[in-house]
């Protein structure tokens, strides 16, 4: 019987919050116990002076001053030299026992001479109603178990009375067994110490007895237990904790056969391990379970003496203990209890009467009714389209750093745009170039299905819901971008709705920053001129997830744009190291020049209501005007009163972020509309401004659909607002929806090579023989373009080549070249072409509209080039006249360190993107988890 208890209470001055607080609690619930402890002993770890002012007036016969980062394993055997008693109590700061804890806990320890130690019930200390722990078991593999960890407290587990281990805060320890077992093992990093505690006591024949009706408050900031922080490197020295202890102990523990093997296994478990944690979006483990390996891999002197303790004091056989540990079944259950069914959402209700498959199919009924011209074409032609190469290998090499498909002698990264490229074109392996006339038929519906999903993060009606499907389909940004054949902002188009779908949620789900990571990839590779828009949402989140959340959920967000930084760091080194940094935001792709709205009041409202271009989606060549009509603004009224009146009827937060969003895009699209870095031929191109209007759209469309989501039905007001809003925007689509009957539409069919069919025939179509490419211009100058391979393609395009601040010095020997070619004088430029391994020379066709001063350009040209012995007349192509080089052409090939930097980069943006792909692939745990979350985001604030 233990006449005399002992207590140690050990105070660390570096908690989560004043530690004098809770040490002034822990100290007054002390001196109301019912059974008094008969010796306080107190260790300091720190200098906190208002620590050391409260432990100067407590009723210790002991104080032990010791350094701060003192562990309580290494406090309670400092401690334990002045042990005076027949039991000792371990306690922390934090741990505050109500008046009948001790009488409880020695009750229990008079049960029988084999119980070994008593353990309390914890409980929060502002809430004793919730249990914090009450009992440790562990699997066969040695992970810890709590057995009532985080329930609510009816009394279901006050009967039990056998544990294998308990939390060590507050243990009541026989003093012999204390001596006996040498304390905690320090070599657990402050986890598991109950549990371990308990298997040695089980092991050396005593028992582990549950006091439910002793009940100790704890507040998990202080020395001993789990630490309670909210904060990301809080939970991963939590995480490192309790694998390394796990670790050790499954060394200590495993049979002497084995622990050769258990060591060897350390570090490919580790590794096997970090990836099964990014599979279940745990990427936060992997850094902890590395470090727990590491450090379990050095830690063989802890581990031989942990053993040799066990060995020497051990009465009882391991096979004692197995009825006291979980089984696999018994977890199993116990997670899924844990999980719960409850739904914390509604059904999605797609398939419904009136959800959104109904509205997919009848864009799909549109599109085929408005281009049914693209169900016979196979290659899109026309406007910025490009056919595509022609098999895999060849799409993929286009998305690789080194020599470039253009230019006399382009080298360096490729855009991020080819690689997009590349993806789209592999959906189609025999015909990689039918994949971009498939997204252009399919256009309609997928912007729907996006707008649609979009709008369930706004609203669980239908009628809001079909506003933003049926508004993102028909939104003149992605009519204009069809009709006038721009990949990049269609793509754009369709992929902002996913974004946003994934991005605002994934502060919540590894599986929603895995997908949102690689929909703002795409993004930012089809228009850049996003970018800065797209950084500021992004800071918004981080600062939002700050101030809401505590910082929960900031790794993920973080994560958003490390797949984006990478694919974009080659392009921004070799920029930048160029000193051309603004080239950066030019549109990938074939430049193609755009009738932007002027700059005046007209063309500025124009732009501001979402046309992206001077002809008012079509609605000029509709009505025969030389612009777009007055009133064409107006159509756009309805969607922005419902968008304004959002902050007013709506959630707050939500319809600000959704505000800003539209202005952001709509200033990214003013500043597009008037910046030139890019030309087509001696035409000056300005950025799209067709993206930022994609993405002020998408802010527009989801604060209206918020804001008629709180519309009353009485009267039918919402729905008449949304018919309103969806028949005007019905109106703004007509002529874009009519432009293939009124031959009105850019784009062609075809065709499947830029270059005439000669060059491929002649089995000389490859990458390491170019063509050189003279064009007539309107003025009576000569364009000239350097293709490799059989064709110019969309992929094969390259900003480094259509972006120049000035003239490079491939430029001055492609114009030196040209004015040789052209003037008649005698020279070496023909065997310089063939050096440079250009093949060919194409003088294009006549253009439909050619001018005087280019067709005299073009005939001259064509009879000095005829002129030339060293060239070999093929003839009119159809793509103009054609000369191929007599003589010798050497190819052009990637040197070493090109082919080496490809590799390199290729396998660094492969890798993120299947880090990516890992944490956007979804687990039961987290299907589980999102159906705890509620759809909508943002609630809370009104």
């Amino acid at each position: 019987m233990p006449s005399r208890v002992h207590a140690l209470l050990v105070v660390r001055s570096d908690g989560h919050v004043a530690p004098d607080i809770h040490l002034r609690r822990t100290l007054a619930a002390l001196a109301a116990q019912s059974r008094p402890v008969d010796a306080l002993t107190i260790v300091l770890c720190g200098d906190d002076p208002r620590v050391r002012e409260v432990v100067a007036s407590a009723p210790a016969e002991g104080i032990i001053t010791t350094g701060r980062t003192t562990r309580f394993a290494d406090a309670l055997r400092l401690a334990s030299r002045r042990l005076d008693g027949d039991a000792v109590w371990l306690l922390a700061q934090d741990t505050a026992p109500e008046p009948e804890a001790l009488a409880r806990l020695v009750a229990a320890l008079e049960t029988a001479p084999s119980v070994a130690f008593a353990a309390p019930k914890l409980v929060r200390w502002q809430d004793r109603t919730h249990i914090v722990s009450l009992g440790v078991t562990m699997t066969r593999t040695g992970r810890t178990v709590g057995l009532a960890d985080g329930e609510h407290d009816q009394g279901q587990h006050d009967a039990r009375e056998d544990v294998l281990g308990a939390d060590v805060r507050g243990l009541l320890v026989r003093a012999d067994v204390w001596r006996e077992l040498d304390g905690i093992d320090p070599a657990l990093d402050g986890a598991d110490e109950g549990l371990d505690l308990g298997i040695r006591a089980r092991l050396a024949g005593g028992r582990v007895a549950l006091a439910p009706s002793s009940i100790i408050a704890v507040a998990g900031d202080g020395v001993a237990g789990d630490d309670a922080g909210e904060g990301v490197a809080a939970r991963a020295r939590a995480a490192y904790a309790s694998r390394s202890a796990q670790l050790h102990r499954r060394l200590v523990y495993a049979p002497p056969a084995l622990v050769a093997l258990q060591w060897i296994a350390l570090l490919p478990v580790a590794v096997g391990r970090s990836l099964a944690h990014l599979l279940g979006k745990r990427p936060g483990l992997i850094l902890p379970e590395l470090a727990a390996a590491l450090v379990a891999l050095v830690r063989i002197p802890s581990v031989a003496r942990a053993r040799s303790g066990i060995r020497r004091r051990r009465r009882a056989s391991w096979s004692q203990l197995a009825p006291l540990r979980i089984g696999s079944r018994q977890l199993r259950h116990r997670l899924d209890d844990e999980g719960g069914d409850a739904l914390a959402r509604p059904d999605l209700r797609f398939f419904s009467s009136t959800g959104g498959a109904w509205i997919v199919l009848a864009a799909l009924v549109v599109s085929l009714a408005a281009f049914p011209a693209l169900l016979a074409w196979p290659v899109l032609g026309g406007g910025a389209l490009a056919p595509l190469r022609t098999t895999l290998a060849q799409l993929w090499a286009d998305a690789l750093a080194g020599p470039r498909p253009l230019g006399w002698s382009t080298a360096g990264p490729a855009d991020p745009f080819s690689a997009l490229i590349a993806v789209i074109g592999s959906l189609s392996p025999a015909e990689p170039s039918r994949a971009l006339v498939v997204l252009w038929l399919l256009a309609l519906p997928l912007a729907a299905l996006g707008g649609w999903f979009a709008a369930t993060r706004v609203s669980e009606r239908a009628g809001p819901r079909a506003l933003v499907a049926i508004g993102w389909a028909l939104a003149p940004s992605l009519l204009t971008a069809l009709v006038e054949g721009r990949p990049t902002g269609v793509l754009v188009h369709l992929l902002l709705p996913w974004l946003l779908f994934t991005g605002a949620a994934a502060h919540r789900s590894w599986t929603q920053a895995g997908v949102a990571s690689l929909a703002l990839v795409a993004v930012v590779a089809a228009a850049p001129s996003l970018a800065p828009a797209l950084i500021v949402l992004w800071l918004v989140a981080i600062a939002l997830t700050i101030a809401r959340r505590s910082g929960r959920g900031i790794a993920r967000i973080i994560w958003l744009v490390v797949p984006s930084v990478v694919f974009a760091l080659p392009l921004v080194w070799h920029r930048v190291g160029a000193g051309d940094p603004w080239a950066l935001l030019a549109d990938p792709g074939v430049p193609a020049a755009a009738a932007v709205p002027a700059s005046d009041l007209a063309g500025r409202l124009l732009l501001l209501a979402g046309f992206p271009t001077s002809d008012g989606a079509g609605w000029s060549g509709l009505l025969g005007l030389d612009a777009a009509p007055a009133w064409l603004p107006l159509l756009v009224v309805p969607v922005v009163v419902l968008a304004a009146a959002a902050p007013v009827v709506a959630r707050l937060l939500p319809s600000a972020i959704l505000l800003l969003a539209a202005v952001l895009g709509l200033v990214t699209a003013v500043a597009a509309s008037g910046t030139v870095l890019a030309a087509a031929g001696s035409t000056p191109v300005t950025l799209w401004p067709g993206a930022g209007l994609s993405l002020a759209w998408a802010g527009l469309l989801g604060a209206a659909a918020a804001a008629a989501d709180r519309l009353p039905r009485a009267g039918a007001v919402r729905g008449i607002g949304i018919a309103v809003a969806l028949l005007s925007l019905a109106v703004v689509a007509v002529p874009a929806l009519t432009a293939l009957p009124r031959d009105a539409l850019a784009i062609t069919n075809g065709p499947d090579s830029t270059l005439p069919a000669y060059v491929d025939a002649e089995g000389r179509g490859d990458p390491g023989i170019a063509t050189f490419v003279l064009r007539a211009q309107p003025r009576g100058g000569l364009a000239t373009e350097v293709v490799w391979g059989a064709s110019s393609t969309l992929g094969g395009q390259t900003t480094l080549q259509s972006v120049r601040s000035g003239p490079t010095p491939a430029d001055e020997e492609t114009a030196a070249a040209t004015a040789d070619l052209v003037s008649g004088s005698a020279g070496d430029v023909v065997q310089r072409l063939a050096a440079q391994g250009i093949g060919y020379v194409l003088l294009g066709a006549a253009a439909e509209d050619e001018t005087d001063a280019a067709r005299a350009t073009r005939l001259a040209a064509r009879a000095a080039l005829d002129r030339r012995d060293e060239l070999e007349s093929v003839g009119d192509t159809g793509k103009g006249e054609l000369w191929f080089v007599v003589g010798d052409v050497v190819p052009r090939e990637a040197s070493a360190a090109q082919e080496a930097q490809a590799w390199r980069g290729g396998a660094a943006q492969l890798g993120v993107v299947v880090v990516a792909l890992l944490l956007a692939l979804p687990t039961a745990a987290t299907i589980r988890q999102a159906r705890r979350e509620p759809r909508i985001v943002g609630g809370g604030t009104t």
